[in-house]
């Protein structure tokens, strides 16, 4: 009797997560840089912004977006979560079963080579962290890097808000330190920030080279999906999948300007998969 062919394998999603909409610049990114992977994309809007809340909380809603995403079978995760990354990457590196890769290390890896006077615009608790700066500074010990946390920026973005001439008044306040010290390189700390940037042109002195972390670590991504012989070769036949904590309808409607569609998303009891699996 004839022995049945193997099965295929079958196509898996990149993971990829952030407390809103910010990570959908990484997205853009991967869809730019890897047109042949699918996604699955969580936002946590029903608990962002995470910049300001403490790295107890932030380590236990990754350990539930990492256990939700692990059983969704994805094959690699991606934290597009600066606050995330700068808090809580090696502690879930070392619980979970599965390739995850951070973005302060590609974003400071970008930086070094645009200039050496380095300005950050970050969440207050990436900005606490110093973890650009620690970065920066060990690929290159001579750059000069200051940082500078910005509470209000992710809520005004998850709003809607980019345009509204508050913002623009927020941005210059931040902002203003940093011209001060004549930064000649302005590193996009947060995911949520690329969003700003035709604000932030008009702000910043025209000589600013503008660093978005995300470009660089979708380099790292492919770079890891090779060494892990992970990357799609054709087309997946996945489409990607939206999920977030709070409202589907809210997500879709804001998303919709950056991913120039209206996106379907569907509900995730987030705060609900840990216990589930421990039952």
């Amino acid at each position: 009797m004839p022995t049945a062919p193997p099965e295929p394998l079958q196509p898996a999603r990149i993971g990829v997560f952030d407390s809103g909409v910010g990570g959908l610049t990484v997205l853009q990114e991967l869809s730019r840089q890897l047109p042949l992977e699918s996604i699955l994309y969580f936002g946590d809007t029903a608990r962002v912004p995470y910049g300001t809340r403490s790295e107890a909380e932030i380590l236990r809603f990754v350990r539930e977006i990492l256990a939700w995403m692990q059983s969704e079978q994805v094959k690699m995760v991606v934290m597009a979560c600066n606050t995330s990354s700068a808090l809580v990457l090696d502690a879930v590196r070392s619980e979970f079963n599965l390739p995850i890769l951070g973005i302060i290390l590609p974003g400071a890896r970008a930086a070094v080579q645009r200039g050496k006077r380095i300005g950050v615009i970050a969440t207050p608790a990436t900005a606490a962290s110093h973890a650009y700066r620690h970065a920066i500074q060990e690929i290159e010990p001579t750059a000069e890097v200051w940082q500078v946390g910005c509470p209000e920026l992710v809520p005004l973005i998850e709003q809607d808000r980019i345009m509204d001439p508050y913002t623009s008044q927020v941005l210059r306040t931040y902002l203003a330190p940093l011209v001060a010290q004549q930064i000649d390189t302005l590193v996009y700390g947060c995911t949520h920030y690329p969003h700003l940037a035709p604000v932030l042109r008009q702000i910043l002195p025209r000589s600013v080279q503008l660093v978005n972390p995300a470009v660089d670590l979708v380099q790292a991504i492919a770079q890891e999906l090779d060494l892990l012989g992970l990357r799609n070769t054709h087309p997946s036949v996945l489409s990607t999948r939206f999920g977030v904590s709070g409202s589907p309808e809210a997500f879709a409607t804001v998303s919709m300007q950056w991913l120039g569609y209206l996106p379907t998303v569907e509900h995730v009891d987030i705060a609900n998969v840990l216990s589930k699996s421990a039952k």
